[in-house]
């Protein structure tokens, strides 16, 4: 007698349809969870370093070494084209008005370069896995002390010595107080004002189906310093132990205001600690004149971090720790070079012409073929400006964006 299979056939199906539907089911909330969450929002403000000058033409050295080769990988397509971040979005405020759009290469200082915010939005969505917004806010040339100062700091007091050398210059008094008032917290209210502009109009920025359930202030990235280091009538005396400390109580009033102003008690804050140079320890002999002021600014920018009312909600990121020490001594005999010639052009009175033909043999003497060559591929911008390193810059920008998400886990 033939005995027919297919109850046994029919009885498989269902239970293999039964397994696939019990493992959707599991699984659904993985696929829908980045939907459920409100748009997490990254604020990143400061001056010239957080606007960026490193080159995309520098972009091909961070793959020259090992360490930060996987990172240009996250950086650039196949092609070897800066990458267009499709769930990263980014509107910044700066001279020359707001651009806003997909994060690419191209939010630095201008087109051409970035800043930290590229591999801080590559970062940040890799590890999150979800959609987005970097709100950025930079100017160059700008100051805690008097530019960016918050409200509850109180008004920028000139000290008598101040007054008394603007007497000496012959200045009007009244006239530098009146400006000192009007450019007292001119960039902290620009940057409040954008901020929260472009919360309200959002959508014109973000996709509407990734903000079915709001958005939410992650994290505020910092990072600013040479004007106030560099600043002898606001710190007299910088050079000694405590004198950058009232950089440390503008800095803490600032974290305080922005968090009141945005409405965000608890908003995580990374502090990006000036670092041009890098660690102090391992400054070179030219450099070693700079150690005591570098040193005291460092720890004061940093010290906010240790107050107790911000403990695991406030964390500095030492980016000294990013320099590239390989272009920093190729720099050193370039400039040496360069100084060499400068002494043989005034003792011969050499013209421009000559001086330059002098300038290239003297640098093709003091580097070999393959060093000028990482020069031309790492560097394309001053010291003060991390070099214009694609490097440093994308490193530097990885570790905000490591400290921003550590503390929004702690929260």
């Amino acid at each position: 007698m033939k005995v027919s299979r297919m109850p046994h056939v029919c009885a498989y199906f269902f239970r293999q349809l039964r397994t696939i539907l019990s493992l959707s089911l599991a699984l659904l909330p993985l696929w829908t969870s980045a939907g459920e969450k409100p748009l997490k929002v990254f604020v990143l403000v400061g001056q010239s370093n957080m606007q960026g000058h490193a080159h995309v033409r520098t972009f091909e050295h961070v793959g020259m070494d090992p360490k930060t080769a996987p990172l240009l990988e996250l950086m650039v397509t196949e092609s070897g084209s800066p990458r267009e971040c499709d769930q990263v979005w980014i509107s910044y405020l700066s001279q020359g008005g707001v651009r806003s759009g997909r994060l690419t290469a191209g939010f630095g200082a201008n087109e051409e370069k970035i800043g930290p915010e590229y591999t801080f939005g590559i970062t940040v969505q890799e590890k999150l896995q979800e959609p987005v917004l970097i709100i950025k806010a930079a100017w160059g040339g700008k100051s805690l002390n008097t530019d960016f100062r918050s409200p509850s700091a109180g008004p920028y007091a000139f000290s008598d010595t101040q007054m008394e050398q603007f007497k000496k210059q012959g200045k009007d008094l009244d006239q530098i107080r009146q400006a000192k008032t009007d450019a007292t917290g001119h960039y902290y209210r620009l940057t409040v004002a954008h901020v929260k502009e472009t919360l309200d109009k959002i959508e014109e920025i973000i996709p509407a189906q990734y903000l079915k359930h709001g958005h939410t202030l992650a994290g505020f990235v910092w990072f600013q310093g040479w004007n106030d280091m560099v600043d002898r009538g606001t710190y007299p005396k910088r050079d000694q132990a405590g004198g950058y400390d009232a950089y440390s109580h503008a800095m803490a009033h600032f974290i305080r205001d922005v968090r009141r102003d945005l409405s965000a008690p608890e908003l995580p804050f990374v502090i990006g600690v000036l670092g041009v140079g890098g660690p102090v320890e391992k400054y070179l002999p030219d450099q070693k004149r700079y150690e005591g002021i570098h040193s005291n600014f460092r720890s004061a920018m940093a010290t906010p971090a240790s107050m107790p009312e911000f403990r695991n909600n406030v964390a500095a990121v030492l980016t000294e720790n990013y320099w590239d020490m390989e272009l920093r001594d190729l720099r050193a005999k370039e400039n040496a070079a360069r100084q060499k010639a400068r002494q043989i052009q005034r003792e011969k009175k050499l013209d421009r012409k000559e001086q330059n033909a002098l300038v290239e043999r003297l640098r093709e003497e003091a580097l070999t073929d393959s060093e000028r060559a990482i020069l031309a591929k790492g560097v394309s911008n001053a010291e003060y400006h991390y070099l214009g390193s694609a490097k440093i810059m994308a490193q530097i920008g990885r570790g905000f964006a490591q400290a921003a998400l550590e503390l929004l886990r702690k929260r």
